[in-house]
């Protein structure tokens, strides 16, 4: 784990808000299987877009984890943005494989990558384990090493 490289950049953001983020994920895709919703998959999918490719400060799940953070009074903990932008990209992409594959009437295709999502998400809530890190590491880096 000492060998991993994330993206870095000046921007900061709150760790334990980015936790919170991660249960919301966690909940809204259990969710979604279990009200058959694909509408929570949009929602949550939409989400990940405007953390991911915007510069939009909140987005639904970001302001209602800001807002969590504050009224249970956290600390505050700054962290690196990068890599929660880059697990952000990831997440719209496997948000947007469930919707198509759920769209597709192809439910345990879906619950596969959607189990695959939640388990990230339960890895970065409950232990603060940032799996994109490893995956840009490993399959994103060793392309634009020279």
């Amino acid at each position: 784990m000492k060998n991993l490289v994330c993206p870095i950049s000046d921007q900061r953001v709150n760790e334990y808000v980015t936790r919170i983020n991660a249960l919301l994920t966690l909940i809204l895709v259990v969710l979604a299987f279990v009200l058959n919703s694909v509408f929570l998959l949009v929602f949550l999918m939409a989400d990940f877009f405007i953390r991911a490719f915007t510069e939009i400060k909140f987005s639904p799940i970001s302001y209602t984890s800001y807002y969590l953070s504050n009224t249970l009074s956290l600390s505050v903990r700054m962290i690196d943005k990068a890599p929660k932008i880059f697990a952000a990209r990831l997440g719209f992409l496997m948000t947007a494989v469930i919707a198509g594959l759920f769209i597709l009437n192809l439910p345990l295709a879906a619950m596969v990558v959607a189990g695959i999502l939640i388990f990230f998400a339960a890895l970065e809530f409950i232990f603060a384990i940032c799996v994109g890190c490893m995956i840009y590491t490993y399959l994103v880096l060793p392309f634009y090493k020279k």
